[in-house]
């Protein structure tokens, strides 16, 4: 009878948690700008706009992008004009400097901008940032991935983080979501059931140790149930939320132990049922700002809980422990000398593995290697092992630098790297490492060393059965220079497409060039290709080749966007080592970007030039890197939204 009337109130404890998300505020880090600087920048791209960019705009894009006149890209600069500055353009600005610079905008046919019209309007990008507010941006709240999920589930109740495999995958970074469908929500309610099975005995039998230190001891007769059920809501409440519960928060379970009782359900089973209610509340599920102030600023900082939650998600995709907990209670994490001392003990944690699989498998591309398809009659030796292998040798290689505080540097050109047997066949050193193992080793080749060369990440950027210099040149423009690609335009054909007879002794590079004879392909592929080719070396699965697949000599020459020229891999990895400023703002914008789960705009930018340079006073160490995007100011502060 118990458990068909537990199962009869699944759904009144749905409708009741599902409710108002409630937390108090607090202090904490200061900014670092400095007001006077931003208003003479402020300035300066105010003249910079009048003189360069308005003129740009009304001669060269306005025919196409107005109101009044809408296009295929559906990209107007009206509204531009009056407020430039204005985030909601930060995006629009990027793309439209990425086709100016490719030459694609203006088309063909139309007026045409002189070289130095369009280097003014691409030195736009430098300074509309300096028109946005000081805006840390809003908290985006956002459910636990299944990941988060499961690992907090762990860390409750000892549960295998397995219990929650059968959630979808989702998407982390700038791509959390923040919705949940009645499907999910059914999902949630079986897997809480679930573990509530696992950690809490029958009604008939002995608590379990864990039930006890949940529960605690039966109340006496002549105490108040309803009193004693809040206390145990309250202690439950504040691991489950990651922070003390209010009041409202509080009555919701109240009320869920009340509604178990008047359905005549024993103490345990309506302390149960409770328990399920705060499994599957908001509170839970998701990662949620304050919402309650005392003041009327537009603009706070986080509390300590709040800081909490967002830097142990961030760091170990759980919740917090105890020691961050315990700081958070006394108001003191927010202070800058004791956060940086929680980020440091959590990168050197073995649950910062987390910042890889969450944002360092996400950068490098190689989040979906394990399900990537390869020709078996060409790469037999990607099997399931090979493929973690590759995984494996990109995450210890990352943590790597973590742990050790290296300069990030090491990511471009680096003399060691983590193998076992069958990867270091990959490199030509199958006959030095033996076993399955990953183990650490030094290389004595200089071409590999870095991301650049590492089997995970170019096969990453290949197809099932060749390499792909456009992919390539794309990863290396994207993920590690930081420029913006413009997409491909709809219906152009793949190489693939070529009439296979004519092209059929032709090289990769002569087949890629035919293709840009294409107009449309020209100018993107002009900047792509040949950053591409310059990998070539390595086949699709990262092995050196100096014959391409027709036995003809490969020509690994190219150049970069600024026309620096290259022969070899070793010298494309060279000239981006020599970009480090580069790269830095790179890694340092999408690390920004995945720790406040959305994209950058605005005066994000402004807080990445100041992070730049903090970094850069200590060697660029990737410690320094983490910390200071954990202390900056969009990471610690919110604005409200009314």
């Amino acid at each position: 009878m118990i458990i068909t009337k537990t199962r009869l109130l699944r759904g009144a404890v749905a409708v009741m948690v599902l409710g108002v998300l409630c937390v108090s505020s607090s202090t904490c880090l200061a900014q670092r700008t400095d007001d006077g600087t931003l208003a003479d920048r402020k300035a300066e791209a105010e003249k910079f706009f009048r003189e360069h960019v308005a003129p740009f705009i009304k001669t060269y894009c306005l025919e196409c992008h107005q109101n009044r006149r809408p296009t295929e890209a559906g990209l107007t600069f009206t509204p531009a004009l009056d407020t430039p500055g204005h985030a909601a353009f930060s995006e629009k600005w990027k793309k439209a400097a990425a086709r100016v610079k490719a030459h694609d905008m203006p088309p063909e046919g139309l007026e045409q901008p002189t070289d130095e019209e369009r280097q003014m309007f691409i030195k736009w990008l430098d300074k509309v940032k300096y028109l946005s507010p000081k805006d840390p941006g809003p908290f985006v709240i956002r459910r636990l991935t299944k990941t988060e999920y499961s690992n907090t589930l762990h860390d409750l109740f000892g549960v295998d983080p397995k219990i929650a495999a059968g959630l979808p995958d989702e998407v982390s970074g700038e791509g959390y979501l923040n919705s949940l469908s009645p499907l999910q929500l059914e999902q949630y309610l079986s897997i809480a059931d679930e573990v509530l099975d696992q950690v809490l005995s029958p009604d008939d039998s002995s608590p379990t140790q864990l039930q006890q230190r949940l529960f605690g001891d039966a109340p006496a007769s002549k105490d108040d149930p309803r009193a004693a059920a809040r206390k145990v809501a309250e202690s439950l409440a504040k691991k489950a939320y990651r922070r003390p519960p209010s009041d409202a928060e509080l009555k919701v379970l109240v009320d869920v132990f009340d509604l178990g009782r008047q359905n005549e359900l024993p103490r345990s089973a309506a302390l149960r049922l409770m328990l399920k209610a705060m499994l599957v509340s908001p509170q839970f599920l998701f990662i949620t700002p304050a919402e309650e102030f005392d003041t009327e600023a537009e603009i706070v900082p986080l509390d300590d809980y709040q800081l909490a939650s967002r830097l142990s998600y961030l760091l170990w995709a759980t919740m917090p422990d105890d020691e961050l907990m315990t700081l958070a209670d006394s108001g003191k994490l927010h202070e800058p000398a004791i956060l940086k001392g929680q980020v440091k003990r959590m990168l050197e944690d073995p649950r910062s593995r987390a910042l890889f699989d969450g944002f360092g498998a996400q950068w490098l591309g190689i989040g979906d290697l394990d399900s990537k398809t390869f020709d078996p009659s060409k790469f037999p030796e990607m099997t399931d092992q090979m493929r973690a292998a590759m995984y494996d040798e990109a995450r210890l290689f990352f943590e790597s630098i973590v742990r050790e505080n290296q300069s990030i540097a090491r990511f471009i050109d680096s003399d060691y790297t983590f193998l076992n047997e069958s990867l270091a066949s990959i490199y030509g050193l199958g006959k030095t490492v033996t076993g399955p193992e990953m183990r650490k080793v030094q290389l004595t080749d200089d071409t590999r060393g870095g991301i650049l060369g590492m089997p995970g990440v170019l096969a990453a950027t290949s197809f099932p059965n060749r390499t792909s210099p456009v992919i390539r040149g794309v990863w290396v423009l994207e993920q590690v220079l930081g420029d913006h690609v413009p997409s491909a335009p709809p219906d152009v054909p793949a190489l693939e497409k070529q009439d296979q007879q004519s092209v059929a002794n032709l090289t990769l590079r002569e087949r890629t060039e035919l293709h840009r004879t294409d107009p449309v392909c020209a100018n993107c592929h002009k900047l792509l290709d040949p950053i591409g080719f310059g990998l070539e070396n390595f086949d699709a699965i990262g092995r050196w080749r100096d014959r391409d697949d027709n036995g003809e000599p490969i020509d690994a020459s190219g150049e970069l966007p600024d026309g620096s020229r290259f022969s070899s891999p070793l010298e494309l990895k060279a000239m981006i080592a020599g970009r480090l400023d580069d790269f830095s703002r790179n890694l340092v914008e999408k690390m920004l970007a995945y720790a406040l789960c959305r994209r950058l705009e605005g005066y994000d930018e402004v807080v990445v030039d100041d992070l730049i340079q903090e970094i850069a006073q200590d060697d660029y160490r990737m410690q320094t890197l983490v910390t200071a995007v954990v202390t900056s100011y969009p990471f610690t502060h919110r604005r409200i939204e009314k």
